[in-house]
């Protein structure tokens, strides 16, 4: 007894196999929607590999991008078959690969299904990169000399600026690393070196952040450095008073960035299964509804449609026995070879 079988004539027939090539379609259109997102993933995360601890992260854009190009591939070819089902000498050479075409849209669902797990499962690895990757930008944020460092200063500078953020959890990590480089400190000058001397490691430390973290949309001018000396300012009380500068962390924003990014590819790739499965679905009907045909010189004749020849229990039940009956060579053919040593 086939498994959900339904009866077909040359009207349902023609506007399953018109329904399918619109899916198949669409399909295309989500297949590189997820490419394009893979791609532009991949360009954000470089843009800010030197704030990030590791690479890890670029597992997500490059399955991202690989899914993508199959996803197109995969339904560019079903879009094909159902154009070319309603002649029969066309349908006739696509028949042979069905079986291994579905088989094969199956196991790209699995895949689709382990690229979307990922996309929710990795957003803790991108906070701990994140974490790491910015406590090491803000240390070596004076570094433009170095090799390797030139542009860290830049890029954490617009990123501060383009995101509204401040330091790694806040504004105060900058009060805990020296960010201005000993070549613009003037050595000579009484207050610098006492500052200098007065610290263990022999850094200038100081309670001022960079300018990229002001607020331009705050009315008083940016109050940048000396922030928690109410006396270096007028009128001006850093307990009560709400500062110029973004108080939000980087590492925050950021996070919030790439995980809204990633919940959302991960939706989209949900979506994506549920279209391929539609797709598998409606061409194993539409297969076996011109396989079934009672006259096939008779395009007008009625024919039955279903998804399995079989129930599902007896389904599972040979799918058992063949796999028991391969194991089972495997066994005979391991012993056969252990003898003739």
């Amino acid at each position: 007894m086939p498994f959900m079988p339904v009866k077909f004539n040359l009207q349902k027939r023609v506007k399953l196999a018109q329904g399918l090539w619109m899916v198949y379609w669409l399909s295309v259109v989500v297949g590189i929607l997820i490419f394009s997102l893979g791609l532009f993933f991949k360009v954000e995360l470089r843009k800010r590999s030197e704030m990030m601890d590791n690479n890890e992260s670029h597992l997500v854009p490059n399955l991202l991008i690989l899914v993508g190009l199959l996803a197109g591939g995969v339904s560019a070819f079903g879009g094909k078959v159902c154009h070319d089902s309603l002649d029969p000498i066309k349908f006739a050479k696509w028949k042979p690969m069905l079986k291994p075409y579905l088989l094969l849209c199956c196991g790209f669902n699995v895949l689709l299904l382990l690229t979307a797990l990922l996309c929710f499962l990795m957003q803790f690895a991108v906070y701990l990169t994140l974490a790491e990757g910015l406590k090491n930008s803000i240390k070596f944020y004076k570094d433009t000399d170095t090799p390797g460092r030139c542009y860290m200063k830049r890029t954490l500078d617009m990123t501060q600026s383009e995101f509204r953020c401040c330091g790694n959890n806040n504004f105060r990590d900058w009060f805990e690393v020296q960010w201005i480089s000993n070549r613009y400190l003037d050595m000579s000058n009484e207050l610098v070196k006492d500052r200098v001397l007065s610290n263990v490691e022999g850094k200038y430390l100081m309670d001022s952040v960079p300018f990229s973290c002001c607020n331009p949309g705050s009315p008083r001018p940016c109050i940048q450095h000396h922030l928690t000396n109410n006396t270096a300012h007028y009128d001006y009380d850093h307990r009560i008073e709400e500062l110029n500068i973004w108080s939000r962390g980087c590492r925050e924003a950021l996070f919030a960035y790439f995980s809204s990014m990633m919940n959302s590819i991960g939706v989209l790739i949900l979506f994506t299964i549920m279209l391929e499965s539609l797709d598998m679905a409606g061409l194993k009907y539409l297969a076996t509804a011109l396989e079934t045909m009672e006259d096939p010189e008779n395009p007008e004749c009625e024919s039955e449609g279903f998804l399995l020849e079989k129930g599902v229990k007896e389904t599972f039940a040979d799918l058992f026995v063949k796999m028991k009956m391969l194991r089972g060579g495997n066994e005979v053919e391991g012993g056969e070879a252990a003898e003739a040593t």
